[in-house]
């Protein structure tokens, strides 16, 4: 059975949304042990790594030349190198399904680069669609009384800054497109690129590798699977529209919920999430069937 353009990038943005909550809840594991910009590094120079190793099966010598490479170099500038150290710091702040709720955000950022910058049309399905992801998403986020804000409220400019810079990159990698259309091409120089501007970074810092321990193998295993994820999602960008992709991907807190409740036991089951879970559900559908 064939499968049309907008439904392959669905089924590749809900994918990647996937695994971008189950890299989320293993960072929450490698955090334990070592600080946030040391676990972005690693993480980022594990993909980069295994990017490199997969580059001579995938790509060829005169993708280089094109101007796509430009543009893919510019996203690596910003994403991950900063969108994952904004979201690992989020994460010791505020937990991984805080983070990841509020990361979600990025269809707001998204649509408005879409229509901006791409020149994409928001029809009425994908915006109410978008609408009611959001709101989903709000009330997955939504404590109890109960619940004592263990977080400065300036925490939360982390999580909104993964979610922009997040979103930048989006309309970017769709310009590369037009001379590369690779998109693990696309994840490679952006990474080797983030690799470069992290470890800079980190240097002019004078920050100190911390001793080896189990937390490193965690960061490597979120790294490995970020890198995957990021696959997916530049493809669904190359056969999509980023007004419909971007909303689908966003779902992926509801994956963190899911992952924290039935296999890290970070989460209660309740109405709360129930709800959460049912309003992203049917916003998912209105923008795929839109």
């Amino acid at each position: 059975m064939d499968i049309n353009n907008d439904s392959l990038a669905s089924i590749l943005a809900i994918s990647s949304g996937f695994l971008f909550a189950l890299s989320i809840q293993i960072q929450n594991l490698g955090l334990q042990d070592i600080d946030s910009r040391t676990g972005a590094v690693i993480s980022i120079l594990a993909t980069t790594v295994v990017y490199w190793m997969a580059a001579p099966f995938l790509i060829e010598s005169s993708y280089w030349l094109e101007s796509g490479t430009v543009w893919f170099a510019l996203v690596g500038l910003f994403r991950p190198a900063l969108s994952a150290n904004f979201a690992m710091t989020s994460i010791r702040y505020m937990g991984p399904t805080l983070t990841s709720a509020i990361a979600s955000t990025n269809p707001i950022f998204g649509a408005f680069f879409a229509i901006f910058v791409l020149g994409e049309i928001l029809t009425f399905p994908i915006a109410i669609g978008t609408v009611v992801v959001i709101l989903g998403i709000v009330i997955g986020s939504m404590k109890t009384r109960k619940f004592d804000r263990g977080w400065p409220i300036w925490a939360i400019s982390f999580p909104l800054g993964a979610a922009f810079f997040r979103a930048a990159g989006h309309p970017l990698t769709i310009i590369g497109y037009e001379t590369v259309s690779s998109p693990f091409f696309a994840g490679l120089v952006s990474y080797s690129i983030s690799l470069i501007v992290s470890l800079t970074a980190y240097k002019t810092e004078g920050r100190k590798i911390p001793k080896l321990s189990r937390s490193y193998g965690w960061f490597i295993i979120s790294g490995l699977i970020n890198g995957f994820s990021l696959y997916l999602l530049n493809y669904a960008l190359g056969v999509g529209q980023l007004l419909s992709v971007s909303p689908i991907v966003a779902c992926s807190p509801v994956f963190t919920m899911i992952l924290g409740l039935l296999i890290f036991k970070k989460e209660v089951f309740n109405l709360r999430i129930v709800l959460s879970l049912g309003f992203v559900v049917v916003g998912v559908i209105l923008v795929i069937l839109y």
